[in-house]
C-alpha cells in the first residue's frame, strides 16, 4: 500500500479509475444525456484546474513566501532550483486550463454571444444593469482575466529572470534579479487580493442569484 502511494502517478491514476465507477454508477441510475454531461465534464475540468491553479497561488502567498526568510541560508537554492520551478509550472499551466475550459464550458452551454458573453464581458453595463448574476459573474470573470494575464506575461517571466528558470538568463545580475522577484512577488500579492472576490463572484452567482 505504502509502495503504491509513494507514486504520483498511481494515486492520479486511481483517483480517476474511482471517478470513472463513479460515472458508470451516474449512467446505471439515471442514463446518458450528452447536453449533461458535456457541460459537466468541463464544469469538473475547469474546477479542478482552478483548484491546481489558485491552490499554488496560495502556497506561495501563504506558505512558501512568508517560510522563506526562516530557511537556512544553505538550503535556499534548493527550493529555487528545485521546488518552486515545479510549482511554477503547475501553477501557470493551472491557470492556462482553467481559462480553456471556462471558454468550452461556456460554448457547452449555447450561450449566445447576446444573451451571456456580451452582457458578462460588460458587467451587464450593454443591458442596462438589469440582471446582477451578470453583474457578479462579469466582475469575477475580470478578475480573472486580469490574474491569468498577470500570470503568463508578469509573474512568470520574472520568475524566470529571477531564478533563472532553464538557464535563460545565465548573465542576468544580481540587482536585476531581486528586482524580477520583486515584481513577481508584488503582481503574486495582487492576484492573491483578486482570487477572493473572484471566487467570490463566480460562486454567488450560482448560489446567491441562482444563475448558472
Amino acid at each position: 500500500m505504502a509502495a503504491f502511494f509513494a507514486n504520483l502517478r498511481n494515486t492520479v491514476i486511481a483517483g480517476i479509475v474511482l471517478a470513472v465507477i463513479m460515472f458508470l454508477i451516474y449512467l446505471q441510475m439515471q442514463g446518458y444525456d450528452s447536453n449533461l454531461f458535456w457541460r459537466f465534464l468541463f464544469r469538473w475540468l475547469h474546477v479542478i484546474s482552478g483548484i491546481m491553479w489558485i491552490g499554488l497561488l496560495w502556497y506561495f502567498n501563504f506558505v512558501s513566501t512568508p517560510t522563506m526568510p526562516k530557511i537556512p541560508a544553505e538550503l535556499k537554492p534548493a527550493l529555487g532550483r528545485y521546488i518552486t520551478p515545479a510549482a511554477l509550472f503547475w501553477f501557470r499551466w493551472g491557470a492556462m486550463f482553467t481559462l480553456v475550459f471556462g471558454l468550452l464550458l461556456a460554448w457547452s452551454n449555447d450561450w449566445s454571444l447576446k444573451t451571456y458573453l456580451v452582457p458578462v464581458i460588460t458587467i451587464d453595463a450593454s443591458e442596462g444593469f438589469v440582471n446582477p448574476a451578470f453583474v457578479s459573474m462579469g466582475i469575477a470573470v475580470w478578475f480573472a482575466l486580469i490574474m491569468w494575464f498577470n500570470v503568463w506575461f508578469v509573474i512568470w517571466p520574472n520568475q524566470q529572470k529571477a531564478l533563472n528558470i532553464d538557464n535563460r538568463y545565465p548573465d542576468l545580475a544580481q540587482p536585476q534579479k531581486d528586482t524580477a522577484a520583486k515584481t513577481a512577488g508584488m503582481f503574486s500579492r495582487i492576484n492573491t487580493m483578486l482570487s477572493i472576490p473572484m471566487l467570490f463572484g463566480m460562486v454567488a452567482t450560482a448560489h446567491l442569484y441562482g444563475q448558472i
